[in-house]
């Protein structure tokens, strides 16, 4: 394995592996190359949008600096003006420098999406279905049927809608670091601004810091030590009973505060994780337990428990041995045949040859050649080897 790690460059091991044996349907490529073709016709026709509203916004601050100098910048809404002009100038900058980051951003998921379809194809295929959630290990054959019908373009519009939603998630991201960080210093507020980032950062490295404190204090006070030397880790065994009730007491009101800001940090990071991975249909954003909510992810399931049971390595070859020598048995059935119809010799029916049979089996039969009546006839020796005879003519 180390010798094979060798060889293999660094595009191979940390991006994509190329595989040979491995062939993508026409299904996935086709939709692969639609993806690409909207995203772009979609980002030209958004940059065209953009271009006729910045238009508008620039004749809407021409007119508010027509009025600033109306009022000789002494009006009660000059104040509200300039900041009004500002907001749509970052707006505009931040809007235009977002768009490739978005572009970006969906193309390297549509990339992922192909690398994630043949991971879980070779998991099936080898009989893993434990990165799929357990409602999904038996799905409906009508429903997978019907998802993959809808998987093309159900992924071409959550691309679409997901370079959207990401452009603008990008779009406030830059708004907040232009309104936190540059233009505080563009307007001479850099220490104000510094002494706030100090501030914020002081309090999470505190907050970061007790939480390790806690995690340090029961290690070294609340556990028993090590059974063996070779555990990694103290077992979960209470030692300091009374000092643990203690210190869980008077960190009480401590953990309440410090809840609520884990809740609304859990709030943020699901927002924003959901509008990351919006675009990705082969992942779902739903808790587990809820992943049946998610039509997309469900449409994907589908899409691959179809493609599955159709290009599965071993099924495929079974019936290609099945059909090939099925094809070898009547042609060779169809050979013999020929020959029979190009032999001199007159056709035989099958039919008339068994009732000769029957008959020659009836007449050399035992019991009824005993009590069948003597005639002065050929005998049952003599009219069976006349029968032979028919039978070979």
């Amino acid at each position: 394995l180390s010798l094979e790690r060798k060889k293999k460059s660094w595009f191979q091991t940390r991006i994509y592996e190329w595989d040979p044996c491995f062939h993508f349907p026409i299904q996935m490529i086709g939709t692969t190359v639609l993806a690409f073709i909207c995203l772009y016709l979609f980002t030209a026709i958004e940059f065209c949008v953009f271009v006729y509203v910045r238009d508008e916004l620039d004749l809407f601050e021409g007119e508010l600096e027509s009025y600033i100098a109306s009022v000789n910048q002494t009006g009660t809404l000059t104040p509200v003006i300039l900041q009004v002009k500002e907001l749509m100038n970052v707006t505009k900058g931040v809007w235009v420098v977002t768009i490739l980051p978005a572009s970006f951003t969906c193309v390297s998921q549509l990339f992922h999406i192909l690398s994630c379809y043949r991971k879980r194809m070779r998991r099936l295929w080898a009989g893993d279905k434990h990165s799929l959630p357990l409602k999904f290990h038996h799905p409906s054959s009508s429903e997978s049927v019907v998802a993959i019908a809808r998987y093309p373009g159900w992924q071409i519009a959550y691309i679409l809608w997901g370079y959207f939603i990401i452009h603008v998630v990008q779009s406030l991201c830059g708004l907040a670091i232009m309104y936190g960080l540059v233009l505080p210093i563009i307007h001479n507020q850099g220490l104000e601004m510094l002494r706030g980032l100090g501030i914020g950062t002081l309090t999470i490295s505190t907050v970061l810091g007790l939480m390790m404190l806690q995690v340090w204090i029961a290690t070294r006070f609340f556990l028993q030590p090590k059974m063996g030397t070779a555990d990694t880790q103290k077992p979960l065994a209470l030692n300091n009973r009374k000092a643990f009730h203690n210190f869980n007491y008077f960190l009480f009101f401590y953990n309440v505060l410090l809840g609520l800001g884990a809740c609304l940090s859990r709030l943020l990071i699901s927002c924003i994780l959901g509008a990351w991975l919006i675009a990705r249909i082969d992942r779902t954003i739903m808790q587990s337990g809820y992943e049946g909510a998610d039509m997309g992810y469900s449409a994907w399931i589908g899409m691959l428990y179809v493609d599955h049971y159709h290009t599965n390595a071993v099924l495929v070859s079974f019936c290609h041995i099945l059909i090939t020598g099925h094809r070898e048995r009547r042609l060779q059935q169809a050979i013999k045949y020929w020959y029979l119809n190009q032999s001199a010799c007159p056709r035989v029916s099958a039919r008339s040859r068994t009732r000769w049979l029957l008959l020659q089996t009836l007449i050399n039969n035992p019991r009824l050649v005993t009590l069948r009546k003597s005639t002065a006839g050929y005998g049952s020796q003599e009219f069976t080897q006349i029968l032979l005879t028919c039978s070979e003519h």
